[in-house]
């Protein structure tokens, strides 16, 4: 685990470690403990895979990049260098204080990622739509072009009596695990004995359907330009992993797809539309020799020149 002073700094963390820490977190969810490593994993993939320079996102991801003239660039783990935080974006209505930015010198935030986690209370994810497009709508106002994404876990808590069951299984891990499992209250079941997510979770999936798929800076600025969305398991052997039975292969929020739709939002606003910026804007390719991608468990690709 880290200590206090590198749990403010952003560390290296893969998609399977911010889930895990997700499924594993048992404090206080005001801490923000349990949904830190999921922004560190999103910064973290920005620079590898997204090609962005790690200087300009905030958190800052621990990694160092080296130009050289006429050859690509190479990416380093540099730990020393990461930063927390967030940044505070100027709205439309308010300034907002937003998870992950990336922000280009001389242009503003050209985008950004807002996360959430959600540990129980499912009945009530609905109420929150009001909060979510609030957000949405208070940033594209003062930056139209943003491409804006919203990434939100929700814990797949199962009906008590298939928790009880698994509850043995997972005790030696975590204390108390079984007494969490027989108090679960039923506001706090994601899905049914059969493996059906409950109504609640599939009204919020669809009311976020509603608020996706933005795709250029006239379109309602009330839309997220991506939205990834995914449960994850907390019991038997997937546990910590993304449920893949929900959301369905054809809905536009899987999370698989979250991080390509961000991308081509950004190419096309930022780089085929402002060729006379694309020097400036365009993303970078790693050399793929670069020391950074032998970083353990790395379970995406990167972003390389050859």
């Amino acid at each position: 685990m880290p200590t206090n002073s590198e749990a403010k700094t952003c560390q290296w963390t893969n998609q399977a470690g911010a889930l895990a820490a997700f499924a594993e977190f048992t404090g206080k969810t005001q801490s923000a403990s349990h949904i830190k490593p999921l922004h560190w994993f999103v910064a973290c993939r920005l620079v590898i895979e997204g090609g962005f320079d790690p200087a300009d996102i905030v958190p800052r991801p621990p990694f160092r990049l080296e130009r050289r003239a006429g050859r690509a660039p190479v990416l380093h783990y540099e730990p020393a260098l990461a930063g927390g935080g967030e940044r505070t974006v100027l709205g439309g209505l308010k300034t907002k204080n937003v998870d992950v930015v990336v922000t280009r010198e001389g242009i503003g935030p050209v985008l950004a990622v807002s996360c959430k986690g959600v540990t129980g209370a499912f009945r009530n994810l609905t109420n929150r739509m009001e909060e979510t497009i609030g957000e949405c709508t208070n940033l594209h106002i003062t930056y139209p072009a943003l491409a804006l994404g919203y990434l939100v876990l929700l814990r797949a808590n199962r009906l008590v009596e298939a928790a009880l069951d698994d509850a043995a299984d997972v005790a030696t891990e975590m204390e108390g695990a079984a007494e969490g499992a027989k108090t679960l209250a039923a506001n706090d079941i994601a899905m049914t004995e059969g493996g059906e997510p409950v109504a609640g979770i599939v009204r919020f999936h669809n009311a976020l359907r509603e608020l996706v798929g933005r795709r250029g800076i006239r379109n309602d600025v009330s839309r997220y330009e991506a939205i990834g969305f995914g449960l994850v398991e907390m019991h038997g052997p997937q546990r910590s992993a993304l449920l893949d039975s929900f959301p369905f292969s054809d809905s536009p929020l899987k999370l698989s797809d979250f991080f390509d739709t961000l991308y081509a939002r950004y190419d096309e606003r930022f780089v085929v539309s402002a060729p006379d910026l694309s020097r400036v804007t365009r993303r970078l390719e790693w050399d793929s020799t670069s020391p950074a991608f032998q970083l353990p468990n790395l379970d995406y690709s990167p972003r390389t020149s050859g």
